[in-house]
């Protein structure tokens, strides 16, 4: 059985875990296109974004990282250096392809800060949907020890993100985010806790 509440002692005595597939950094125009093609024959991606913090008051900085990935890889799009490419956002507007990631409102309207037209589809809120099935505690940290059984590491979260060269932890860090939430999912749908979202 899955708990649907968790304390913080709780989390903090499991294991430590995190995404152990290939990442793929894209940092340049040219290799946006092969990665997109690839990823419009997923039926299901994990979704993410990351962004520089900002200790300043009044000022925000726009999304840095676009992390989505399957269940062996995990692509982070640097979209300081690359933008957010049409055929980026025509992949995030596709409604085949579900796209599952936890508070994901935040992230949406931080990639509508950088285009004038942005219609996403087919998004899975892990934090609100699993609250309609009776999950107490939320969010990617809580979730991953409920249902893998697993504590993730959040140190890298407020790293700069618009960093030269992002480090080997930032990018594990990125893509075992993204990773997660697919991985949530499929396990919560595979032993029928999503069934009640699902009926048709």
């Amino acid at each position: 059985m899955i708990p649907f509440r968790i304390s913080k002692d709780e989390v903090n005595a499991l294991p430590l875990g995190q995404f152990e597939g290939e990442i793929y950094l894209i940092d340049q125009a040219d290799d946006v296109q092969e990665v997109v093609d690839f990823l419009e024959d997923q039926p299901m991606l994990g979704f993410d974004t990351e962004t520089k913090p900002s200790f300043k008051k009044g000022i925000i900085n726009q999304v840095s990282l676009l992390q989505l990935s399957t269940p062996e890889q995990a692509f982070l799009f640097r979209l300081n250096e690359v933008g957010f490419p049409d055929s980026v956002r025509n992949l995030l507007e596709k409604e085949n392809i579900v796209k599952i990631g936890a508070a994901v409102h935040d992230d949406i309207k931080a990639l509508g800060k950088l285009t004038d037209s942005f219609y996403p589809n087919s998004f899975f809120d892990l934090n609100d949907e699993l609250k309609k099935v009776g999950f107490h505690n939320v969010g990617v940290r809580n979730l991953c020890a409920m249902v893998l059984g697993m504590r993730i590491s959040k140190s890298e979260q407020v790293s700069n993100w618009e960093a030269v060269e992002l480090t080997e932890r930032q990018q594990r860090y990125a893509a075992t985010d993204a990773w997660a939430c697919l991985e949530i999912f499929k396990k919560l749908r595979k032993d029928g806790y999503l069934d009640a979202l699902f009926k048709s």
